[in-house]
């Protein structure tokens, strides 16, 4: 926690939970991936957290942006971010928002199948595309893995892109995505040498391939330690080099949680303090924002967020955390063995920490009638 927001957070008064975002972290994080990967053009992963100041602080930096859909293009847009630095990175798009998108000069798209390449090539003719392939299928390593959702397998991408071609498009790149918060820089290696493979047969068919997307996945610390940013750049380097020797192709990455995570803090209230018998030692904490206002990523217990109290000092005990809405599946971590100070009690605040990334923009419009967390920038 950052000395400006312990600031705002003495001084603040709403009852409501709220994340209040640190953009000079923001910047830091930039800066430190810019510095230590020069080969890479970074598109940030406006998912994460497309609030307009955090774009608009990006922007000032230099920053491309990957988009998911035709409205945060067209908040890239209006944070002053020019066309020439936009991809359409959702595999999944409607026809008419790839023209939208072509029209406004957006002119990169991503695809994994012929549906979505053909949809590209009648309304975005002659645009750029890129092909991304399935890679750690399990989601090893990652915290949040991303399955087989996206992506088609090497063979397919490489007829793909024989096929973008014939249909007058621009064969750009290969992607793909190891899976977000992922701990283990191995995972870029196989995926990094599927690429190359792709990039000499398609090579030999007078397809030049320029750009390989290694996407996002670099960790934002939670509660446990994390790989320093430079064992996975480090790492990225020499498999580039094993694979593309000295003539690399350009390197774009799509980095989300690592630039916004740490920036953040959601302020939560406890609503409630409870066993469920009076023999249990294990106590029920209900916080008034759950997975339902912002904190998704507790599905499966897959985040394990660090919260802070005013009480970090004092005995801890096991408790099972919950949110504030009717559903039962609003329960946060019951599996993890959670400890909360002995001494906390209803009306406390908390501090979920490292929470920049994925909370207000998964939060639900109003469910239960609880109004999503706002949020504030200092």
């Amino acid at each position: 926690m950052t000395p400006k927001i312990e600031a705002f957070l003495k001084d603040a008064e709403t009852d409501n939970p709220f994340l209040v975002v640190d953009l000079d972290v923001v910047e830091d994080r930039y800066r430190q991936l810019h510095s230590s990967f020069e080969e890479a053009h970074i598109y940030y992963a406006m998912k994460a957290n497309p609030a307009k100041p955090i774009l608009e602080r990006l922007n000032k930096l230099g920053s491309s942006f990957d988009a998911a859909s035709l409205a945060e293009i067209q908040q890239c847009l209006d944070a002053g971010v020019t066309p020439d630095r936009i991809s359409f990175g959702n595999t999944l798009k409607k026809k008419k928002d790839i023209k939208a998108a072509f029209d406004l000069g957006v002119d990169l798209f991503v695809f994994d199948c012929i549906d979505e390449l053909e949809k590209i090539a009648e309304v975005a003719p002659g645009a750029r595309v890129y092909c991304r392939i399935l890679v750690n299928r399990h989601g090893a390593g990652a915290s949040w893995p991303l399955s087989r959702k996206f992506g088609c397998s090497s063979s397919m991408a490489h007829e793909l892109m024989v096929r973008a071609k014939a249909l007058g498009l621009v064969p750009f790149g290969i992607s793909f995505h190891v899976g977000s918060q992922q701990l283990d820089p191995a995972h870029w290696g196989k995926a990094i040498a599927d690429v190359a493979v792709l990039f000499d047969a398609l090579g030999e068919l007078g397809i030049t391939l320029k750009m390989v997307n290694i996407g996002g996945g670099f960790p934002a610390r939670y509660q446990d330690d994390i790989p320093a940013l430079d064992d996975f750049i480090s790492f990225i380097k020499n498999h580039m080099k094993t694979s593309f020797g000295e003539n690399w192709p350009e390197i774009y990455t799509e980095p989300g949680r690592y630039i916004v995570a740490e920036a953040g803090v959601l302020q939560s209230e406890v609503v409630c303090i409870s066993i469920k018998d009076f023999a249990e030692e294990i106590r029920w904490v209900y916080l008034d924002v759950g997975k339902f206002g912002g904190l998704a990523e507790t599905i499966d217990e897959s985040i394990i967020y660090q919260i802070a109290t005013d009480y970090d000092e004092g005995e801890m005990g096991p408790v099972i955390i919950a949110g504030p809405t009717c559903d039962s599946c609003d329960t946060l971590y019951e599996r993890t063995f959670f400890q909360l100070p002995l001494d906390l009690k209803t009306g406390d605040r908390v501090r979920i920490l490292s929470a920049g990334a994925y909370t207000t923009m998964y939060a639900s419009q109003g469910f239960n009638g609880f109004t999503p967390p706002e949020e504030y920038f200092v």
